[in-house]
């Protein structure tokens, strides 16, 4: 994604829901601000959240992973990378979920230089504790088949999707490290120090660049538990799709072509044939070709932040005419409506030849949103987009536990009125 700043990395500004379950997400909301917050484990019976019955999410304490700077395994700014971890109970306890966290990319050096002065480039900077919600929630109203396993989120400071591997310190002005490659092996040592190694079941997740990620690593993952039974990955919100934008141009290509170069990622993609460009190698659908491992894609068919930086990014709207459809779907014009469904279509095509595999799941709604997993109500509540009557949550589960075989596949917007679109105050801004 476009180098953005930190909030705007994170896409963490949900759009206004109208309607009572809105209202009731405001007074929970209101409860997070004004009741002591902590950590949550198996023994803890926090009160009850009026918010759909679920109760306050757990807060989960950073833990530094300072072995690695030894291996060089650092984020932009050298510092040593992180994680959150909550262990599981009950039949969980040997079951282990990661979630690989989201935030875009940095292209160039000035953008990775405001990086690294960020949670996303510095665990100098990172919130010491993280609510795990969603996927990661401990609340079985919520997280309904993943509830008590043990869980870890792992943060991101690369700029390149865990998968950079540049061997020296670049000096360009100031320093910088190109060591997503490495995080990612220095963080799976430690877990599997700590008992991953001895799961039972695993999975791997991520949302947005996180989800990239997931496609990048899934095999790996496997790769690293060879006596575990079950091992399976989810990419949510990580489809990113090589197309031309609303002006002609392929602009997310050449961010990629940026990224590849900098962070020298070509070494992860065996599979990029030698005419291709580098950052054609960066996308899911060439990605996922060479993984073996089962996979869930998790994706609105109208996802958010690809609307507004793949489809109409800032630069290739002049005018502004997409100002007000790339924050609110009900505000798209017939014609740009039209467009949307081009690029609904691109996405089913893209992943059609992945839909033919058995083992393969996948949850394509026709939702305004992104990271689906990670956000309260949009994985399992009242409010939460269902196709065939399963949310999210359900159809993952279904999927993960053989129950039964998942290929949903919603109709065109706006046809389900289940959906949570989300309604951005305004547009991002590109740094």
């Amino acid at each position: 994604m476009p180098a953005l700043s930190t909030h705007h990395l994170q896409l963490r500004r949900l759009g206004r829901r109208r309607g009572a379950a809105f209202a009731l997400a405001l007074l929970a909301a209101a409860l997070v601000l004004t009741l002591s917050r902590y950590a949550t484990g198996p023994a803890a019976s926090p009160p009850a959240s009026p918010s759909y019955g679920h109760r306050l999410p757990a807060l989960v304490d950073i833990t530094l992973v300072y072995g690695a700077t030894d291996k060089g395994a650092v984020c932009l700014d050298g510092t040593p990378p992180a994680y959150h971890f909550l262990p599981g109970f009950g039949d969980g306890s040997h079951n282990w979920l990661l979630h690989l966290e989201g935030g875009s990319w940095c292209r160039s050096f000035e953008s990775c230089a405001r990086r690294k002065k960020t949670n996303l480039g510095s665990s100098a900077h990172m919130d010491t504790r993280a609510e795990f919600v969603g996927i990661l929630s401990d609340d079985q109203s919520q997280n309904p088949d993943f509830y008590n396993w043990n869980k870890v989120k792992i943060r991101y400071c690369d700029g390149a999707s865990f998968s950079g591997h540049v061997q020296d310190e670049v000096k360009n002005g100031t320093g910088f490290f190109f060591r997503g490659q490495r995080i990612w092996e220095a963080v799976m040592a430690e877990l599997l120090s700590k008992g991953l190694a001895r799961a039972k079941q695993a999975f791997l997740t991520g949302c947005s660049a996180g989800g990239l990620s997931t496609y990048i690593h899934c095999d790996d993952f496997r790769a690293v538990l060879p006596n575990t039974p079950t091992v399976k990955c989810l990419a949510d919100g990580g489809f990113f799709l090589d197309v031309e934008d609303i002006s002609g141009r392929r602009y997310m290509r050449g961010f990629y072509n940026d990224v590849a170069r900098l962070q020298d990622v070509h070494k992860r993609f065996p599979h990029c044939s030698s005419d291709m460009e580098p950052g054609q190698c960066f996308f899911p659908q060439e990605v996922a070709k060479s993984i073996t491992t089962p996979m869930f894609i998790l994706n609105p068919a109208y996802d958010v932040w690809q609307v507004e930086h793949v489809l109409s990014p800032e630069g290739s709207d002049p005018q502004n005419l997409w100002q007000n459809c790339r924050t609110d779907i009900t505000k798209c014009s017939s014609k740009q409506l039209e467009v949307l469904q081009g690029f609904r279509k691109a996405l089913l095509d893209a992943i059609n030849e992945f839909k033919k595999r058995r083992d393969w799941g996948m949850f394509i709604d026709s939702c305004f949103i992104h990271c689906q997993s990670m956000k309260a109500l949009a994985w399992h509540s009242p409010s939460a987009a269902r196709i065939n009557n399963k949310t999210a949550a359900e159809a993952v589960g279904d999927w993960f536990f053989d129950r039964r075989e998942v290929k949903e596949i919603d109709c065109e917007y706006p046809c389900n009125p289940t959906c949570y679109n989300v309604v951005l105050d305004q547009p991002y801004k590109e740094d």
